[in-house]
């Protein structure tokens, strides 16, 4: 009970312009404002910027700047108490590293991202034929845990990349999936292997 009483949390509506950035934030995040701002705009503000108790953020910049850019005057916020400058420091730093050490798991995700329609959404890429393989590296399975499974992601010009992807879309079953589901990587494995024993 003390320990709750000294480190209290509440929710609190400030004036926008009343939110302090943390001036030494180490995290670059101009990048991701334009997709934070649209899903904020699509799906509402669930995830409250967390500040202490001189409204510097402990949480939320790149929340902040998304609401800056769709104009919004008030914003709730959690007000985090009680916390040392060392507490401060690390939880600026952990909240952002420990979202890099959780992993998709594609089976799922590929039946969400079948299910969902992503037609109004704007997040700098197309999402018309979304699948897991347009997640590029960001989503790679960490060196020494990949198991029998990997991931590649190549940069392609357009017209690569088109004439790949018709490939796929041609090429007909795969003849050995070695237990993997992902259907565009068998797909692309059963190009080559046909294109390997050509040249046989």
């Amino acid at each position: 009970m003390a320990l709750w009483r000294k480190r209290q949390m509440e929710i609190i509506k400030l004036n926008i312009n009343e939110v302090i950035p943390y001036p030494d934030n180490p995290r670059k995040n101009d990048n991701a404002v334009d997709a934070v701002a649209e899903s904020i705009k699509q799906c509402g503000y669930c995830s409250p910027i967390v500040i202490d108790e001189d409204n510097v953020i402990l949480a939320g910049h790149t929340r902040l700047k998304a609401l800056k850019k769709l104009k919004w005057k008030e914003v709730e916020c959690v007000r985090k108490t009680g916390l040392t400058e060392e507490q401060k420091k690390k939880y600026r730093i952990l909240d952002n590293k420990t979202n890099e050490l959780a992993e998709w798991d594609f089976n799922i995700l590929d039946a969400a991202l079948a299910e969902l329609d992503f037609d109004d959404f704007d997040f700098g890429f197309d999402t018309q034929d979304l699948s897991v393989d347009d997640f590029g590296e960001d989503f790679s399975l960490p060196d020494g845990d990949k198991g029998e499974i990997c991931q590649m992601t190549f940069t392609l010009h357009n017209e690569q990349a088109e004439l790949i992807k018709y490939a796929i879309s041609v090429v007909g079953e795969c003849s050995d999936t070695f237990g993997n589901t992902n259907k565009n990587g068998n797909a692309l494995y059963e190009v080559v292997r046909q294109w390997a024993e050509q040249r046989k």
